[in-house]
């Protein structure tokens, strides 16, 4: 971030009080909406999403967006994904602004918002016609906490972790409300290290492979928001908002390559020693316009969106080969690998709220312009003087323009019927273009994405509903691009300019008794299923990373979650699924698809050990399975939090335990092509504890709106 917009963030907070008249002390009004919130039902079905409330879950408490979606129903996070059980990988939403990033660059931007400004979390399985069809799992809407009017409030959050390192995390929110200003600005900063361990077995024909790394990561992390708004008049609103986010990761890695002949014996060694330097940041800029037309509440409102992302990889790596007795043979591999990409996107969108008195309707578009370029460039190093390959560089030029418009209609036929109906069309054109290989690459293709959903309330104690859902899931920018970014030595990454995107259709069916105990049966069908595809060279002992639109898939499953309070001092939320899968290729790579069932449980028990002291215990599983090319072992985790509400509650220090033993890393991630078996598992510092304190001062009631960013499908697909 620019020391310009640092110094605004830094500076707002007082000039607000300096405008403000503080009241450090909680009046009774707060204090009675405390007690209400308290009472609040931890889970509630809504005809279209499922909305969980995490202000009682001690674990939480100093942590983070990321952690928080974790704790959700039906929800796991794990390898940098965020899925919905069944369903797949998730996009995720903040107070419905798209968070355009995935993957590593998704988690590190969750992991910069405070779980304590989270008011709920929306889970989405099959998402209105309003929003993008990106998404094969559905939406994860965060819902930050608001307030009322003629306020402010700061919430400052300082928290510790210690893993094998030790990491700091500094968070502030302001937020100011005055007659037609409101006002919010937040800054959070990260530093420390952390550790992370991979195994890799590959049994090629002349004997295994085994390699074992180990990798110190620097975490650095800093971002901030501004976002004003202002009441033309009593039915008129205009706003900005400006997102800024920095991450600066080193990666330091050690690596051993063991290689065994047919009789398993230790023929040679490779150790492999490499510095890698990322770094990414975004900015994000809104601009929106808001007008209540009449007194029938039609409602239009109007968007333009800027975002600008920029990534950079650097590694340096040199791997010498040794005989078993370590005698030193000569340079396996020395090289540089730096890769550069820039994206912008501008996006322009309206939507229209139209009651009428038989129906509510809603109705909008968006078109968007995305441009992307990617720089991949290789020097060999074995020399000590480096050396462009021209043969792994490249550079790598891609636009996408998408034009889409949707309708939405929602019926309540009586107290027991609802109904609601909506379709969205997206027309896409993208062109890519390698200048090393002078090869261009179209796709055009125009989709039809209907949603349907209906409920029926049989009585007090009983809901029934039945929803549908087409979605499409687009390849993020960076994994078109078609050359190779080096892993190690022995192993590689590259992209796929030809690659697809995958369809989706989303059935449900649930039943919800007096919202205590909840069932849901779910198919989900793929189609063109693109993914990760681990090859190899037997004839180098190499590892290859590709990606393929190489499947179909039918996932099915049945979820039952139930809450209960065993008593006043014990609240108990419990899951439990049954997952299973049907998968077909569809295309030659030499392999043969299994699946099994799969068993995903989880307990979440809060105890009320006073007034203001709560233990929380939770414990996770999920079995060993297999999907598809893939089979994977166990997961667990068992955790401890308490929590102690200080100064009549505006201060919270709370202690959390991670995953106590150490399970809940992914182990066993096995696969089979080519005739090669690989086996991979990796540790990334889950077990943790951490201490964290929290403090609240000004006026609690705030009302601070966000605004969502019109560009709500193209920044998600730039993580790495």
């Amino acid at each position: 971030m620019k020391k310009a917009n640092l110094l605004i963030f830094l500076l707002l907070p007082l000039f607000c009080l300096a405008q403000a008249t503080p009241k450090l002390k909680e009046n009774t009004t707060n204090l009675s909406e405390v007690v209400i919130q308290s009472k609040k039902k931890t889970i509630e079905q809504k005809t279209d999403r499922l909305i969980y409330h995490l202000e009682n879950n001690v674990t939480t408490v100093g942590g983070d967006a990321l952690s928080a979606i974790n704790t959700a129903p039906g929800v796991v996070v794990q390898n940098n994904t965020i899925n919905i059980l069944g369903k797949g990988t998730s996009r995720v939403m903040i107070d419905g602004r798209m968070i355009e990033l995935s993957g590593e660059e998704l988690n590190n931007f969750l992991k910069s918002i405070s779980a304590s400004d989270i008011k709920n979390i929306e889970i989405i399985s099959n998402p209105p016609a309003k929003y993008e069809a990106e998404g094969i799992g559905g939406l994860i809407n965060i819902i930050m906490k608001k307030g009322a009017i003629d306020s402010w409030k700061n919430t400052t959050t300082v928290s510790y972790d210690q893993n094998k390192y030790g990491i700091y995390t500094l968070r502030n929110n302001f937020f100011y409300n005055k007659n037609k200003f409101r006002i919010s600005a937040s800054i959070n900063g990260k530093t420390g290290y952390l550790n992370a361990t991979d195994d890799l077995k590959m049994y090629f024909p002349d004997g295994l492979s085994h390699m074992k790394s180990t990798t110190k990561v620097k975490s650095e992390n800093l971002s901030g928001k501004l976002a004003l708004d202002y009441d033309l008049s009593e039915r008129t609103t205009i706003g900005f908002q400006y997102l800024n986010d920095r991450n600066n990761p080193d990666f330091k890695s050690d690596i051993i390559i063991n290689k065994y002949n047919t009789q398993n014996q230790l023929d040679n060694i490779t150790l492999n020693n490499s510095f890698t330097d990322k770094g990414s940041g975004n900015q994000t800029y809104n601009a929106h316009l808001i007008t209540k037309l009449d007194s029938l509440k039609r409602k239009l409102s109007f968007d333009v969106d800027y975002f600008d992302y920029n990534s950079k990889f650097d590694r340096n790596f040199i791997a010498n080969n040794y005989r078993a007795d370590m005698t030193f043979v000569d340079v396996n591999q020395a090289g540089r690998n730096i890769s550069n990409q820039d994206i912008d996107n501008w996006s322009f969108k309206a939507d229209m709220e139209h009651p009428f008195q038989a129906v509510n309707v809603s109705y909008g578009a968006k078109i968007s312009f995305t441009n992307s370029i990617s720089d991949v460039f290789y020097y060999n190093t074995s020399t000590g003087i480096p050396e462009l390959d021209p043969n792994q560089s490249n550079q790598f030029k891609y636009t996408e323009n998408n034009q889409a418009v949707y309708i939405n209609a929602d019926k309540k036929l009586n107290e027991k019927w609802n109904f609601q109906m909506g379709l969205r069309l997206e027309n896409t054109k993208t062109n890519g273009f390698s200048e090393t290989m002078n090869q261009e690459t179209e796709n055009n293709y125009l989709k039809l994405f209907p949603t349907f959903y209906a409920s029926y309330q049989k009585n007090e104690n009983n809901t029934f509903s039945l929803n549908y859902g087409k979605r499409i899931n687009r390849p993020r920018f960076d994994l078109l691009n078609p050359f190779r970014i080096y892993i190690n030595s022995n192993s590689y990454s590259e992209g796929n300019p030809f690659l697809k995107p995958s369809f989706s259709d989303n059935f449900e069916f649930a039943h919800s008794y007096k919202e205590i105990l909840r069932t849901s049966v779910f198919v989900n069908i793929v189609t063109d299923g693109y993914g990760v595809l681990f090859t190899s060279k037997p004839e180098t002992n190499t590892q290859i990373v590709t990606r393929e639109n190489y499947f179909k898939n039918l996932n099915y499953g049945i979820g039952e979650s139930y809450s209960a309070s065993f008593a006043d001092w014990w609240k108990s939320e419990n899951s439990l699924y049954f997952l299973g899968a049907k998968t077909e290729f569809i295309k030659d790579i030499n392999a043969t698809p299994e699946n099994s069932l799969q068993i995903d449980l989880s307990t979440n028990n809060t105890f009320a050990l006073g007034k203001t002291t709560k233990l929380q215990i939770d414990f996770s599983y999920s079995s060993p399975f297999k999907s598809g090319l893939y089979e994977i072992g166990y997961t667990s985790s068992f955790d401890i939090g308490f929590k102690q509400d200080l100064l009549n509650k505006t201060m919270q220090i709370a202690f959390l335990a991670n995953d106590i033993f150490n399970s809940s890393y992914l182990k066993d991630f096995t696969s089979v092509v080519n005739g090669v078996k690989q086996v991979y598992s990796q540790t990334e510092s889950n077990r943790f504890v951490r201490l964290s304190v929290v403090y609240n001062f000004g006026n609690k009631k705030i009302n601070v709106k966000e605004r969502a960013f019109g560009n709500q499908e193209e920044k998600k697909r730039t993580g790495n």
